[in-house]
């Protein structure tokens, strides 16, 4: 890397970091450090040692030392340092927490030699270096529980410095809060924002509290193809590839469905899928075109046990994660103790906005949508349209769960005929502070209805619906073959952790959630340089010093542009022979003439 793409601080750090090995100081040691603590246990298990009694009879405490109090291995970031003469406080960060380390001179360099101490830790040891250290437990005289560290140890050099928060006059400076640049360098979120790492700890819970509950209930996890020549399962638009060795299109999976009920014709009772899904389509704080989610499917069940059994599930990963079935998101307190309420959709419609849709065709529902102000076009079918007036006036009012059920036919190919309300599903979609957080079926398990099902949906695609299915005739097939009773079940992972750790935007329980392409300084080519006479190796400097495109030298005396430019040069020590005044005259006027 150029050094003139360098920060100050990035040019010490490296300097520091040359300087450590000049004193045959390995910056990134390969061996094991053998951590037999950490912070959060450290200070949890303390003890004070006994009081004794000092030669004029007071009980005191008792000094702590290497031989009567307990002794640790340690590591983690340098999170904060305090130097005072030959002695040092260290704000150790590791895992679990951080805890105080006291540094003295004498401990860490007990010989003659000194420059461990007065050179290594305190000049060219910086802010967020990892370190080891070996000493005892102790509790200082204001009462702070630390370590005593009898050795200290560099682990792995920091060239680039943490945006560490400062305070003064109870105001915090420095603070890392820009969403772009936590999200986008969210291993910085990680180290210097507190909290941050507790909800990633709370989603594994989220993860290992679901799988517990289906394994424990029989049910065998798998895994299916994320590649697949037909996107099937979900109405949503893919993302397409190609497949060299084949010479054919692929897609990312956009649903796991079809695959795990190919499972259920080959005999498994229960399987579910804990894995990534991809949609092409808009990013916003409740969606990512990368996802995860669990889909289950179970023999012999339909959705009224599926929506039992979601209560129950719900409210065991609440209580795993929170103590308790509650959990409070965007100033709501929002209860997961089953039983949820339970409400068909064009209920629902109506009771929000007064239509009965139930006694429409499809055109009174195009005309009912207008007039309740949702824009709709000739392209949607009947099934479209409940869609988007449900969406629009009902889905965000529902803040508790809420099991919405019985929808239309035309909304759910891959759903079972509702057994006494024609023209209607057994689906339901569970409703959550105003958003869908599962979708499930009484599976369609008719082969011949589920093919005219998908007659039916590429029709839709004919009238332009981008997000209607395409005939998967391997799955056909399938069914053919019979497939029993089944009930499925779809739950969003992201959008259940952040009902489960209070978060209002998917983007943080994302580790590394889509981001846009960072933006970068546009600046002028080698050419375009070269086409004023600035020579390619002074490029460089003319950026450090802030002229990146041959428009920033206009109106630029020539004598400002050479001291801002030739004191690069000085600056950074680099050697080369600066260009007189004249010369960059000469590059301000060609720069004139090719504007």
């Amino acid at each position: 890397m150029n050094i003139l793409e360098l920060s100050e601080q990035e040019i010490g750090r490296r300097e520091s970091l040359q300087e450590l090995r000049n004193m045959g100081i390995e910056p990134y040691p390969a061996a094991e450090y053998p951590t037999d603590a950490y912070s959060d246990e450290i200070i949890s298990s303390f003890v004070d040692l006994p009081k004794v009694t000092d030669e004029e009879g007071n009980e005191v405490p008792e000094k702590a030392t290497e031989e009567n109090s307990r002794t640790v291995c340690i590591a983690g970031r340098m999170m904060g340092r305090r130097i005072m003469g030959k002695a040092a406080f260290v704000e150790l960060q590791d895992s679990k927490g951080r805890i105080q380390v006291y540094v003295t001179r004498d401990d860490i360099c007990p010989g003659e030699d000194k420059d461990y101490y007065n050179k290594v830790f305190k000049k060219l040891l910086d802010i967020g270096d990892f370190i080891g250290v070996k000493g005892f437990v102790f509790r200082t005289q204001t009462g702070e529980i630390s370590v005593h560290a009898k050795e200290v140890t560099l682990l792995s050099k920091s060239l680039k410095p943490l945006p560490i928060v400062k305070y003064k006059d109870g105001v915090a400076y420095d603070k890392f809060e820009d969403p772009e640049l936590r999200y986008r360098q969210r291993y910085v979120d990680l180290v210097v924002n507190e909290g941050v790492k507790d909800t990633f700890l709370k989603r594994a819970t989220v993860v290992r509290t679901l799988r517990r509950v289906l394994d424990e209930a029989g049910y065998t996890e798998v895994e299916t193809p994320t590649l697949q020549s037909i996107a099937g399962g979900a109405s949503a638009r893919p993302f397409i590839t190609h497949f060299n060795a084949l010479n054919i299109p692929m897609y990312m999976r956009i649903a796991t469905e079809l695959y795990l009920k190919r499972l259920i014709v080959g005999g498994f009772e229960g399987v579910y899928e804990i894995g990534k899904n991809f949609r092409n389509e808009g990013m916003d704080k409740n969606h990512n075109p990368e996802f995860t989610c669990m889909e289950l499917y179970v023999a012999y069940k339909d959705y009224n046990w599926m929506m039992t059994f979601t209560e129950k599930l719900l409210e065991t990963i609440c209580i795993a994660v929170n103590g308790k079935p509650e959990t409070v998101i965007d100033g709501k307190t929002i209860s997961f103790k089953a039983p949820f309420r339970r409400l068909p959709i064009l209920d629902a419609i109506k009771e929000k906005t007064g239509y009965d849709l139930s006694t429409m065709n499809e055109d009174e529902m195009r005309q009912s949508a207008k007039a309740l102000g949702i824009e709709v076009d000739e392209t949607m079918g009947r099934g479209k349209l409940i869609d988007e007036i449900f969406g629009e006036t009902c889905e965000g009012t529902f803040i508790q769960p809420t099991f919405i059920t019985d929808y239309p036919v035309e909304m759910s190919p891959l759903t079972k005929m509702h057994r006494s309300k024609p023209g209607l599903t057994e689906r339901f979609e569970l409703m959550v502070n105003g958003k869908e957080l599962a979708n499930a079926y009484s599976e369609l398990n008719d082969p011949i209805d589920q093919e005219q099902r998908f007659i039916d949906q590429m029709k839709l695609a004919d009238k332009g619906d981008d997000e209607a299915m395409v005939i998967d005739h391997d799955f056909l097939r399938a069914l053919q073959y019979g497939m029993p009773p089944t009930s499925g079940i779809g739950i969003g992972i992201d959008r259940l952790v952040m009902l489960m750790t209070g978060n209002a935007y998917i983007q943080e329980v994302l580790f590394f959630p889509q981001m846009k392409p960072e933006p970068k300084q546009p600046k002028a080519s080698k050419e375009e340089w070269a086409g004023i006479g600035v020579e390619e190796q002074w490029i460089p400097l003319f950026n450090k010093a802030g002229y990146y495109l041959l428009s920033d030298l206009k109106d630029v005396k020539a004598q400002k542009l050479q001291m801002d430019v030739c004191g690069v040069n000085k600056k950074y020590k680099l050697g080369l022979d600066n260009p007189k005044v004249e010369e960059f005259q000469k590059y301000i006027d060609a720069a004139a003439n090719q504007g």
